[in-house]
Formats: structure tokens, C-alpha cells, sequence
């Protein structure tokens, strides 16, 4: 129960508040509003990295962490019965006494943050599959993820309002829908990056520029030479330098060449033998 202009207002059972609410949203549903639930399985809220890191980034901050469990059994039990993640606004019903709205305003994360992340995670991130289910290296996803410097807000950059009468700075409706959020980022974590107005494939277009295009060539050691090659391949490389250009008739141009030259030197041979043996026949004969 609460306590709301100095008398206690009348306790309603769950199920009618359920009724109720059910009612409520119906009616928004007809006029187009996209009703979008928060379902919580069992007792845990959040199961996946992104989920977890959202909850207990929250968590770490003193201005929230003595009012969040004020929040966790009314996401437990259903009473987030819509919320809505658009850049910088984060809307929800939540059943209570009656159907409360809850808005949280969020500042995008600043251009020189952003810059920071996508220059930090350079050349480690080239999957938006293994970045989205949070499966990188433990070094890029907590820079990502990192207090203050990565892409959770910090309470000064949350806004919170609720339409109910409590005045506390943090009611259990607000709480409730601030882990709302975690278990929503378990089912869709790319809507973080929606929430803080920026683009996840910023990180993904930047995944070869942190890996250095060496121009250093190969040792000499390991340079095969004009020889090596010959001896490797069984070629006579003197003869098959030169550029080869296919012929009609599948040789080529280097090898028609070369057999004329072979050609030209064994008619020239053959001439040179035939005038020995030419001369030696003329010459003076023997007494």
C-alpha cells in the first residue's frame, strides 16, 4: 500500500489491477499503439551480457542502488505491461493501484565519447552477430560497457518521471521499469544503441583499421632465385623469359621463336660440316 494525501489509498488485489490494466492497454492497441510487454521467465530478469551489463551498471550508483529492488518484483510479476526504447526516450506502462506512465529521458552519448569508443575498439570488432550477443574479447566488450565512458548513461544523464503520486525521486515504478529495459536488452540489444543515438556498424566499418598493411617485403633468404626455379621445375629458364603470349595454334609466341632459332643454328651447323668435309676431300692427297 502507499500512502497518498495523508490517508491510505484502498488496497486492490492483483488480479483486478491485472483486469484492469489488460482493459487499459486493449484500448491503446486499437488506436495503434504497439503494446510491447515486459515478460520476465522465472526469478531471473536478465541472462545475456547486454542485460546484465545494463542492471548492473545501474546498480553501481549510489543514487539508485538502495531504490532498484523496490522495482524487481513488479517486473517479476508482470507489471510492466509496455515499454517502448526510441532514441532518448524510454516509455512504459506499469499496472499498479492504477495504469501509471513512466518516461525516462536520456542523453545520447556526446560525438567525442563516441569517437573514443569506435578509435578504442578499432580493428576488434568485425561481427555485428558476436557484438550483439555481447561474444567479443572481455577488453573491447567492457570498453564499450565501461562506467562513465562507455554507452550506459550515469544518473545525471536519466530523466525519470511517473504519473503516480509517489514523490519519491525513484518510485518502485520507475525501478521496475529500469529493469525492464535489462530484460528487453536480452531479447534486443541493438536498441541500446538507439537509445544513445548512435550507430552500431560505425563499429563494424572501423574493424581493419587498427591492423597495420605492412610494406616490408619478404627476407632475402627467402627470395627463390632464377636457378632455384630452374631446379625446382625442371625449366630452362634463359629460354622461357619474356612475356608469353598465346598463339593461334595454343603455342606461344616465345616458344615459336625459340624453335626457329634452334632451327636457324642446326642448318648453320650443318653447313659448316658439309664445307669441312668439302675440303678436306680437295685438298693435296698423301704420297
Amino acid at each position: 500500500m502507499s500512502y497518498y494525501d495523508s490517508a491510505w489509498a484502498p488496497y486492490v488485489p492483483v488480479g483486478e489491477r491485472r483486469r484492469n490494466a489488460s482493459k487499459e492497454m486493449e484500448k491503446l492497441r486499437k488506436k495503434g499503439h504497439p503494446v510491447s510487454p515486459v515478460s520476465i521467465e522465472g526469478r531471473t530478469i536478465v541472462n545475456t551480457f547486454w542485460g546484465k551489463s545494463w542492471c548492473e551498471n545501474l546498480e553501481r550508483y549510489s543514487d539508485y542502488s538502495n531504490r532498484l529492488p523496490r522495482g524487481r518484483t513488479y517486473v517479476r510479476n508482470g507489471s510492466v505491461v509496455d515499454l517502448q526504447i526510441k532514441q532518448g526516450v524510454i516509455q512504459a506502462y506499469v499496472c499498479g493501484s492504477e495504469l501509471y506512465k513512466v518516461e525516462l529521458k536520456v542523453t545520447p552519448v556526446s560525438k567525442a565519447q563516441w569517437e573514443s569508443i569506435c578509435r578504442d575498439c578499432a580493428g576488434a570488432i568485425d561481427s555485428l552477430v558476436e557484438l550483439l550477443r555481447g561474444r567479443l574479447s572481455t577488453g573491447v566488450m567492457e570498453r564499450i560497457c565501461r562506467q562513465k565512458q562507455g554507452l550506459f548513461p550515469v544518473p545525471s544523464e536519466i530523466k525519470l518521471s511517473c504519473s503516480c503520486p509517489d514523490g519519491a525521486y525513484m518510485c518502485k515504478h520507475v525501478a521496475a521499469v529500469l529493469y525492464g529495459i535489462g530484460a528487453r536488452f536480452d531479447q534486443q540489444p541493438e536498441l541500446l544503441f538507439r537509445l544513445r543515438a548512435v550507430d552500431e556498424m560505425e563499429l563494424i566499418a572501423n574493424a581493419g583499421k587498427g591492423v597495420p598493411l605492412t610494406k616490408q617485403g619478404p627476407a632475402p633468404g627467402k627470395v627463390l632465385g632464377v636457378d632455384d626455379l630452374a631446379g625446382m621445375f625442371g625449366l630452362d629458364m634463359a629460354e622461357s623469359a619474356g612475356p608469353v603470349v598465346k598463339a593461334k595454334a595454343g603455342k606461344s609466341v616465345a616458344t615459336k621463336k625459340t624453335a626457329a632459332k634452334k632451327a636457324v643454328a642446326k642448318k648453320t651447323a650443318a653447313k659448316k660440316v658439309k664445307k669441312k668435309l668439302v675440303s678436306r676431300r680437295s685438298g693435296p692427297r698423301p704420297a
